[in-house]
């Protein structure tokens, strides 16, 4: 009996060590995604300071300059976040963030100051619920993620399709579909992330998930900032 319950005191522990070390693992991922938003947010002001990058950006060919910077870097990071130094990773990351906080600039000339503060609360509550959903349920979202990654791709070519159509009820529709996509793929990044943790690595591997991670769930935040702004923004 003595050594079942030593047995059973081991597997405890076990469990324990290993909920510690999700938690801490989960709340680098979130650390790491919500400073993203913050140097995006200051980037922004940053370049919203400087008429001449405004001018640039808003009507200029600087913002497709970003946009293929984004695109490409979008694409290279995770290999870069997965392959390279951790000092790479975090290298990428915040460059990813800084093109991404230049190209929003202009969304203070586009949008009212309020209504984009009001846009960001309600992502930022919108985020927090979904991403606890992909933490905290215990259903499989591979097959809806899977679906999901389909329809998010469907999306970006029916956004440079309208680039050239100017259709405002394509336009509506987008939004609307963005953000009911972004917002599956938040609970589903959640859930694979935290799957993430439970393969055996080490510490430097560990690192480098996090800031991937953070990443994906930063992509997935301005995503549907960005959706949810073109639906209840107000225009300046």
């Amino acid at each position: 009996m003595s050594d079942d319950l030593k047995y059973m005191s081991k597997a405890q522990a076990g469990v324990a060590d290993i909920d510690v070390g999700l938690r801490q693992y989960m709340l680098r991922v979130y650390n790491y995604m919500a400073s993203g938003v913050a140097f995006t947010g200051i980037v922004s002001a940053v370049v919203f300071q400087s008429p001449g990058l405004m001018q640039a950006i808003f009507s200029g060919p600087l913002k497709w300059v970003l946009f293929i910077g984004i695109i490409g870097l979008g694409f290279m990071a995770p290999r870069i976040m997965m392959s390279k130094s951790i000092t790479a990773a975090h290298g990428a990351y915040w460059a990813y963030a800084g093109l991404i906080g230049a190209w929003l600039a202009p969304i203070f000339l586009v949008y009212t100051s309020t209504s984009i503060v009001r846009v960001f609360f309600i992502t930022a509550a919108a985020f927090a619920g979904l991403s606890l959903y992909g933490y905290v349920t215990k259903k499989n979202l591979s097959g809806m993620g899977s679906f999901l990654m389909m329809g998010a791709i469907g999306v970006f070519i029916a956004i440079i399709v309208n680039i050239f159509l100017q259709s405002s009820v394509l336009h509506l529709t987008i939004s609307v579909l963005g953000v009911l996509i972004f917002a599956g793929l938040t609970a589903y990044y959640t859930q694979e992330i935290k799957h993430m943790y439970f393969e055996s690595d080490g510490e430097d591997v560990t690192a480098r998930k996090a800031i991937f991670g953070a990443f994906i769930l930063y992509g997935a935040f301005i995503t549907m900032f960005i959706f949810l702004l073109s639906l209840f923004g107000n225009r300046e």
